[in-house]
């Protein structure tokens, strides 16, 4: 699936990216360092000697102990023992388990989705609203958090059922601010920016982006990126969920829109290097290297954290490569979307110590232990930003902490068909050549096909 793919990816290049992670060791001693030390003080009222709380998840060596790490501290508070353990095919195993009704305590679910799917069937325990409450008052983009961790149960009615820990940023742009130096060009702060840039880029004989599609069996998935982000600068947060649900048509004039608008950028030869043509067959690895030719054959690459992972080797993130935001339009007043990923906590078999781990994982300290070894975002507004392990990762949490909507990946939530079958496909076709609205009609056909 796309989301395994694309999620163990990330994990990998993330990590690379982290130049100051360190290797696996216990938790800092109370009161040292410029830790929010005091967010644990209400966790030392209480006593949960002898109770343990087993949890699971998708992170495996190094992360295995980061999180062993960050539970050290609610243990020597409380008394309680928390035991993790992750696996590689957790989207299976949790299922069989919770089937067989030997569930772990807690599991960390990497797309809500699957949580959402757990919740249905009755498997997942709804969280407390001092729990919701604090999601609002501590996150940024705080009701976009809830949201996404609000699912109906077997009923059919709503509740909220998890807490965000940790998060990926995919709203990014990537660029050389050497090129941009020796050109004149400035950062832009608005998608009208972002195309008058790209405009005087062409003027002055150059291409502004680099675009590619290519990826084996997934070819298409970084256009799907693309529309998500444009829909989330074109319509509202409840537009965008209602497209993901299918509660509005997959050629509905405004996802026709946004497609169309993607093709502004991709299927336009005086912008993307090679031409329009090569969007298609250009592996999405191979597109970012012509941001460090020389001459430079583009300038901007929009993708998400993972690509300097496969950008040339020795290239230094800050120095020979930089980001910035994908921006919003001014004249649309939606705020600072952000597209990403994330990982919910949710109580799959509670006892009396489970909300207090949920209520610990929300506390500045809890994020800033895994923070300082890399490899995490969080839209936690309490933390302190300064422990991040990198200046880097810094730069990826402000945009997280600037963020006033926040959404999912939409192809990762549609049905398999879907989201990584007929609108990869669709793409390809639309870069090749066909119209907006074909392809909107055709991935609307495919949908309909499921029912």
């Amino acid at each position: 699936m796309k989301t395994l793919k694309k999620a163990a990816l990330a994990t990998a290049v993330a990590a690379a990216m982290a130049t100051s992670a360190l290797a696996a060791e216990s938790a800092p001693t109370r009161g040292t360092g410029e830790y929010s030390w005091d967010s644990l003080a209400k966790f030392d009222k209480l006593d949960f000697s002898g109770v343990t709380v087993t949890v699971t998840g998708p992170w495996l060596a190094p992360e295995d102990d980061y999180l062993r790490r960050v539970f050290e501290p609610f243990e020597q508070a409380t008394g309680a023992t928390v035991k993790y353990n992750g696996s590689d095919s957790f989207e299976q195993q949790i299922l069989i388990d919770a089937q067989a009704g030997t569930p772990p305590n807690i599991a960390f679910f990497p797309q809500p989705g699957l949580a959402a799917d757990m919740a249905s069937r009755g498997y997942l325990t709804p969280v407390s609203n001092s729990i919701k409450q604090q999601v609002l008052d501590t996150y940024a983009a705080g009701q976009s958090w809830i949201d996404l961790a609000t699912y109906e149960n077997k009923a059919g009615k709503e509740d909220f059922y998890g807490v965000f820990y940790r998060a990926d940023v995919k709203s990014l742009v990537w660029y050389s601010p050497d090129n941009f130096e020796d050109n004149g060009y400035d950062v832009p702060e608005t998608m009208e920016e972002l195309i008058a840039l790209s405009d005087q880029m062409v003027k002055d004989g150059k291409k502004p982006w680099c675009i590619g599609l290519g990826s084996g069996a997934a070819t298409g998935w970084p256009a799907t990126d693309w529309v998500e982000d444009i829909m989330l600068r074109t319509q509202s947060p409840a537009v965008y969920d209602q497209w993901v649900n299918h509660e509005i048509p997959f050629n509905d004039p405004k996802v026709v829109n946004a497609i169309e608008t993607f093709g502004q950028f991709a299927k336009n030869d005086d912008y993307v290097s090679g031409g329009a043509s090569a969007v298609g067959t250009t592996d999405f690895r191979d597109s970012p290297k012509d941001l460090f030719s020389v001459p430079a054959k583009c300038f901007m690459h929009r993708q998400a954290s993972f690509i300097p992972a496969f950008f040339p080797e020795g290239t230094v993130v800050g120095e020979d490569a930089d980001f910035f935001y994908f921006p919003a339009y001014a004249s649309k007043d939606l705020g600072k979307p952000v597209l990403g990923a994330g990982t919910v906590a949710g109580i799959t078999k509670s006892n009396k110590a489970t909300e207090a781990v949920l209520d610990y994982l929300l506390s500045p300290l809890a994020h800033e232990l895994w923070m300082e070894k890399g490899n995490f975002l969080t839209a936690n507004t309490k933390v302190n930003t300064a422990l991040y392990a990198s200046d880097t990762q810094k730069a990826l949490g402000d945009i997280l902490l600037n963020a006033t909507t926040f959404r999912f990946d939409g192809s990762d939530l549609m049905p398999g068909a879907i989201g990584a079958g007929s609108f990869w496909t669709g793409m390809v076709d639309f870069v090749s050549g066909d119209s907006a609205q074909d392809v909107a009609d055709s991935i609307e056909k495919s949908w309909k096909e499921l029912k």
